[in-house]
């Protein structure tokens, strides 16, 4: 079974959230897929057994070769390319802004000269490890790197799928989120009791109805706001509001040591098993 842990907006507890219920299990593999913010790893401590390079392809042109027309600038969609052509005791240049290159392969493809090979670039590292019986696989992008879907593919290539996978998504609902909770058997939407709150997991709701991935509600800090906003909105879309965590001091103490809940406060974790069992009755 795979199930993704994702949230419209940062700071609900969707780490908290995954991160628990991935220790509450017997024979689970937990995947940090929020590679530009990566932070598993630092509540369950995992002993690291290798660690992947994430490379792309990017540009580089051979200028003895090229005749700067233009038309690898003319197909790359990201800018990522500007061609300087020659002038009066001038050579010409062309400038390659890797950053911005999405890796497609257009401007060596179309290039007449054939003056464009490729190659290589590190972008990230992906590191697999274990903590007693629970695997970890987290991706981490290198800072300043921007393509963080190809991160997320490498992450979910080391999936274990005898486990059951626990995927912690980044927040928000942009192309990092889609790629991380696809192909998931069902999803928890982490929430607050607040108008933000709302306003995010309606967001995030309506893409897993676009990813037909089903999806259920924890509701965090449930009694620091206004729970009543998040009801309704579970009523009227027949949404399951699976689990309401407290606003607990204990719980936000041992969170800022980096200690997990089901650790420092064990009743929890019988309380994230029977989240997992209404998750697999839901499927069932």
């Amino acid at each position: 079974m795979i199930i993704s842990v994702a949230s419209g907006k940062g700071g609900t507890g969707k780490t908290t959230v995954s991160v628990n219920l991935a220790l509450s299990l017997g024979n689970a593999q937990i995947l940090d897929c929020d590679v530009e913010e990566p932070n598993v790893g630092i509540f369950i401590n995992p002993e690291i057994e290798r660690t992947i390079e994430v490379k792309v392809p990017v540009p580089e042109v051979n200028l003895n070769v090229c005749n700067f027309c233009g038309k690898c600038s003319q197909v790359c969609n990201y800018n990522a390319i500007c061609v300087i052509p020659p002038r009066e005791n001038t050579k010409g240049n062309v400038l390659i802004f890797d950053h911005l290159c999405h890796s497609c392969g257009a401007c060596w493809y179309f290039c007449p000269q054939k003056a464009i090979m490729e190659k290589e670039k590190i972008i990230a590292y992906v590191e697999v490890g274990k903590r007693g019986d629970l695997k970890y696989v987290g991706g981490k992008l290198v800072p300043s790197q921007v393509l963080s879907p190809v991160v997320i593919d490498e992450v979910k290539r080391q999936m274990d799928e005898d486990r059951v996978v626990i995927i912690d998504a980044s927040p928000g609902t942009a192309c990092p989120v889609v790629r991380a909770i696809s192909g998931s058997d069902f999803c928890i939407l982490v929430t607050e009791p607040t108008p933000f709150g709302l306003n995010d997991l309606n967001l995030a709701y309506q893409l897993t109805r676009l990813l037909k991935v089903p999806s259920g509600i924890v509701l965090n800090r449930a009694d620091y706001g206004d729970k009543t906003l998040i009801k309704e909105f579970a009523e009227k879309n027949d949404i399951p509001l699976l689990l309401e965590i407290p606003f607990d001091n204990k719980i936000a103490q041992t969170y800022s040591e980096g200690i997990p809940v089901v650790e420092a406060i064990p009743e929890y974790r019988e309380i994230f098993k029977e989240l997992y069992e209404k998750i697999s009755e839901i499927i069932r």
